[in-house]
């Protein structure tokens, strides 16, 4: 076997060796192979990519939009013609099943077809005559050079919440992606470059913490996005925020279904399953519990025994694979570990995907999925991103109960309810406090025209990634009034 491929950084339009001294190898979760080293990047070369970026920006702002979505037009032409190879790398290095690459690239093409729209999506307003002779106007204008960091559980889609919205509103745009998943992100940049985009206008720096900080602390750096755990969201929003930056930080959860005993028990456990075993519970869009109401229970938990246990885990890249491996080894003890604190807790074990191995990929990072029941409400276990294929069974007597369960998490991304009552679901959205609702739906994802909305510890900001929220994010507003004298205006 080869030596696996260092990684470069891409700046100035040309893709350049790090001189970083620390290197971490990019591994198959599923086979164990090392695929490739990514550098741990210095701040200066962070400095140079922003310098860069600073640069282009004085011509780029002044492309018309109508021919900025040009190259964007491109890009997704790129993407449809790449896609079978961008999901499979994102098999390779995420774990997730082939399946569910082609998934999330989709959504991150959608993405690039909404920022498409810019032209209408940027349009500001105006007033004639607001007061004698005086006009009003209200334009949006590019910020500057914007930085993304991004984690290494969507790394096709979540770039692209962000990306084609930051370059078509006319920013330039910095990418520094997960070192866990560094190649999918090598992918799209490439892939822009092939589109003829100028230099400077998206620039990627593979590194580790010196990148982000070096990425918070830039004069020139003007806006910061970041998704990952709500640790470094804080984090990340307290250091860009503290710098005069503007920021959102998409942080962790722990989201919770409420199911009712009018619901489909065999629709609702498919969906629910799906929900908390895709992507291996990697997702921060993962149902993790579930609150039974009333005679729910025994149905319920039924349904989901036979889930979990059934569920066909193995290599992504096979086609009946219907769940991969988590991310890294030390994921893997984590999530064990914390299935253990569960017991401990009280609650019961009722399918353990502890201990397991898939036949033939002995050194993947292998959790199967996990069921228990009777998670006690005030154990950490059910406050705890788990974030792995691990979900828990609690119950309550009433629908008020249950949603004053999940009003008390920290966390605040999505919340759904399986019921046939009309009233309990318009009870439910209402007063549910998350910012993303699903109503006999298992991931309540936005589409890309909406904002992926969080609220709590679950998002540091006020404007979240997609759609408009994008759009007044990368963008500020200027107000003109303006007075043109004339013989007309002087009669009044």
């Amino acid at each position: 076997m080869s030596d696996p491929a260092v990684l470069h950084n891409f700046i100035g339009g040309s893709w350049q060796q790090s001189a970083a001294t620390e290197f971490l190898d990019v591994t198959n979760p599923a086979t164990g192979e090392v695929l490739s080293e990514v550098p741990l990047s210095p701040a200066g070369e962070v400095d140079r990519a922003v310098q860069k970026g600073a640069k282009a920006f004085q011509a780029w702002r002044r492309v018309p939009a109508t021919e900025r979505v040009q190259f964007l037009f491109r890009f997704k032409n790129l993407l449809e013609e790449h896609f079978e190879a961008i999901a499979q790398t994102i098999t390779r290095e995420c774990g997730k099943t082939i399946g569910e690459s082609r998934g999330e690239l989709w959504r991150g093409i959608e993405n690039v077809e909404v920022a498409c729209g810019i032209p209408s999506l940027m349009q500001g307003y105006n007033n004639e005559d607001i007061a004698s002779g005086i006009d009003e106007h209200m334009v949006r204008q590019p910020l500057g050079v914007v930085a993304c960091i991004t984690p290494f559980n969507f790394p096709g889609m979540i770039p692209l919440w962000f990306l084609p919205y930051a370059i078509a509103t006319g920013n330039c745009f910095v990418l520094k992606p997960s070192e866990k998943v560094p190649s999918t992100s090598a992918w799209l940049v490439r892939l822009l470059s092939e589109t003829g985009l100028p230099d400077g206008v998206v620039q990627m720096v593979h590194g580790g913490r010196a990148a982000v900080d070096a990425l918070c602390d830039h004069h020139d750096v003007r806006a910061v996005s970041f998704v990952g755990s709500t640790a470094v969201a804080r984090y990340v929003y307290a250091r860009a925020t503290g710098n005069g930056k503007r920021a959102q930080c998409q942080g962790g959860a722990k989201n919770a279904a409420i199911i009712l005993d009018d619901a489909d028990m065999e629709m609702t456990g498919r969906i629910v399953a799906d929900s908390a075993y895709g992507c291996a519970g990697q997702r921060c869009l993962a149902n993790s519990l579930a609150v039974t109401v009333g005679n729910a229970r025994g149905p319920f938990t039924e349904v989901m025994l036979e889930a979990a246990g059934t569920r066909r885990v193995g290599y992504g890249l096979n086609e009946d694979s219907q769940m991969g491996p988590v991310i890294t080894h030390e994921s893997r003890l984590r999530i064990e570990r914390l299935i253990g604190v569960a017991k401990d807790e009280g609650a019961r074990v009722l399918v353990d995907g502890r201990d397991r191995v898939v036949h033939g990929f002995e050194r993947g990072n292998w959790v199967f999925p996990t069921l228990l029941d009777g998670v006690p409400r005030d154990g950490s276990t059910a406050a705890t991103e788990i974030f792995g294929p691990v979900f828990g069974l609690m119950h309550a007597d009433s629908l008020d109960d249950a949603i004053t369960l999940i009003n008390r998490q920290r966390y605040g991304n999505m919340a759904c309810l399986f019921t046939s009552s009309g009233a309990a679901a318009r009870q439910f959205r209402s007063e549910a406090e998350v910012g993303n609702i699903g109503i006999n739906l298992g991931v309540a994802a936005p589409m890309a025209f909406y904002p992926f909305s969080g609220w709590k510890d679950s998002f540091f900001g006020t404007l979240h990634a997609q759609g408009r929220h994008g759009v007044e994010f990368y963008t500020q507003t200027k107000v003109v009034v303006e007075r043109w004298p004339s013989a007309w205006t002087r009669r009044f």
